[in-house]
């Protein structure tokens, strides 16, 4: 009797320690399950990670004190193709407002004419060879100690979305690179939609758990303020 009763406990205890084991994933297949019917997206992005801009550079890790007023150039385009001039009118007053927002420096803006009759061009890329005098005409005229070049490399104002940036920060002293960040933002990607859902709704913490928010990933200037506060957000510190 005492081996059969030590038996079933034996048994019994092992069970218990099966069921705990089994429980957590039978859990997780039934909500699956049950949710797969529903909202699919919902569940298969409980994994996905809001997507962070990589392709940056900075140096040093810090500004330094004497970097305290930027000139900000006109947003640029290589070509006229891809919307892109519409998107430079467009982002325009976006990439000001995030710059104001980041509140690293003291901006200017280099007025398109008046860069054209001193430079001879009313915007640069700052990829293409630079008059031999540039940094010393802006350091001379607008009394900044850097500048920003913005070129505008994608543009699609429809769904699904897409900005492409690629920024310049430069020592109009040295002819340094100090930053520079070089992004596509494609609302295709799941990674992207659900960062431009986190920066309309900053405690949304499960991705495309509001799948009504229609503005986050179909608005191109929502979508252009969230591509521009990502990179400039990568801007170092003081």
């Amino acid at each position: 009797m005492k081996s059969s009763a030590y038996a079933a406990g034996g048994f019994d205890r092992r069970w218990r320690k099966r069921w705990r084991a089994v429980w957590p994933v039978g859990l997780m297949a039934l909500s699956a399950a049950m949710g797969g019917c529903q909202s699919a997206p919902l569940h298969l992005g409980l994994l996905q990670r809001s997507y962070r801009p990589d392709n940056v550079f900075v140096y040093p890790p810090k500004l330094s004190v004497h970097l305290q007023r930027v000139a900000v150039l006109p947003i640029a385009a290589e070509t006229t193709g891809q919307d892109l001039p519409e998107g430079c009118a467009a982002l325009t007053p976006v990439l000001w407002e995030q710059l104001i927002k980041v509140k690293r420096f003291e901006i200017v803006a280099v007025d398109p004419p008046r860069l054209h009759s001193g430079t001879g061009q009313a915007s640069w890329t700052g990829v293409e060879s630079l008059p031999p005098d540039f940094l010393a005409y802006l350091r001379r005229d607008y009394g900044c100690d850097a500048v920003l070049f913005a070129e505008l490399t994608a543009y699609r104002a429809y769904a699904p979305l897409a900005v492409g940036w690629r920024l310049k920060l430069v020592d109009t002293r040295s002819g340094l690179v100090i930053w520079a960040a070089d992004e596509l933002f494609d609302a295709a990607r799941p990674s992207v939609a659900f960062a431009v859902q986190r920066f309309t709704e900053p405690g949304l913490t499960l991705p495309f758990a509001h799948e009504d928010n229609w503005l986050a990933i179909n608005s191109p200037s929502q979508f252009g303020r969230y591509s521009a506060a990502a990179l400039l957000n990568t801007l170092p510190n003081r």
